[in-house]
């Protein structure tokens, strides 16, 4: 039962952080795909959040619950776009060359132009 209520708290804090901002990453800080994928907003002209899972206290417990959301280990960097699940790096550069990752950062408020 522990365990359980320590993956609750886990997941409302991911659900909390991932809608605090239009973009929010959650992120390891030496992982090279976490990155790519924050500079390619960053060239997009979207400033995400980041939330290095590395450097945060709560960070492996945040990670566990990332997974579970992902459904794999070592899930980094995952992606919120309006406070919604997209993914992680494969999905966003998926979205990307397909055209649909710019609107769907301007529905979410992240980019005007």
């Amino acid at each position: 039962m522990v365990a359980f209520v320590g993956h609750c708290i886990s997941m409302d804090r991911v659900a909390k952080l991932a809608a605090q901002k239009a973009v929010v990453v959650f992120s390891v800080s030496s992982c090279c795909m976490c990155h790519a994928v924050q500079r390619l907003f960053c060239e997009l002209g979207v400033s995400p959040a980041v939330h290095q899972l590395d450097e945060d206290p709560r960070g492996r417990e945040m990670e566990r619950a990332l997974e579970k959301l992902v459904g794999r280990r070592a899930p980094a960097p995952v992606v919120f776009v309006g406070g919604e699940l997209v993914g992680s790096t494969d999905r966003i550069m998926a979205l990307h060359l397909g055209g649909k990752l710019k609107p769907l950062l301007r529905q979410a408020g992240a980019l005007w132009l």
